[in-house]
């Protein structure tokens, strides 16, 4: 069972999971409509692997015998930004979703609930491959410079991509 304060917490992430795929959704309009397709696709995978996280949480809720609260999702906007400035943007998100994560084993800890530490585990490992996945996009931005061809080869390497 689900103390109350551990409860909100989850609900609370389910929330910013669902928040990070709209964000990426947002994001991918964006790569779309500047005629990048690979950066696109990159980004509508992310939107549907945050949906999936704000969907384990539920469900583990739900098994702890604790009640989901869906809250709304704040509107994202990327504005007008150059494919470096997204993933710049994704990065500073998927930091604050770690910070939120982090804050969530704080409390199972402090809380004696082992049955949560266990479950935040997988989240753990997953926010350390997020915040590298999109780094590594963002170092491969910075290495090409101004070269569209590089861009070129990046978003053809996004595209590939497997779910």
């Amino acid at each position: 069972m689900l103390k109350p304060k551990m409860e909100k917490m989850l609900n609370e992430q389910i929330n910013k999971e669902f928040y990070a795929s709209y964000l990426y959704l947002d994001m991918a309009a964006k790569c779309s409509e500047m005629g990048r397709p690979g950066f696109a696709k990159w980004f509508k995978l992310q939107a549907k692997e945050e949906i999936e996280h704000a969907m384990k949480i539920y469900s583990y809720i739900h098994e702890q015998g604790g009640n989901v609260k869906l809250d709304a999702i704040d509107k994202p906007n990327v504005g007008e930004s150059a494919i470096k400035d997204l993933f710049e943007k994704a990065l500073e998100h998927e930091k604050y979703v770690t910070k939120s994560i982090n804050e969530l084993m704080d409390e199972a800890v402090k809380s004696n609930d082992y049955a949560t530490q266990i479950f935040l585990q997988w989240f753990i490992m997953e926010q350390l491959e997020e915040e590298s996945s999109v780094q590594e996009i963002i170092d491969s931005l910075n290495n090409m410079g101004d070269s569209k061809a590089g861009l070129y080869v990046i978003g053809r390497k996004l595209y590939k991509r497997k779910e």
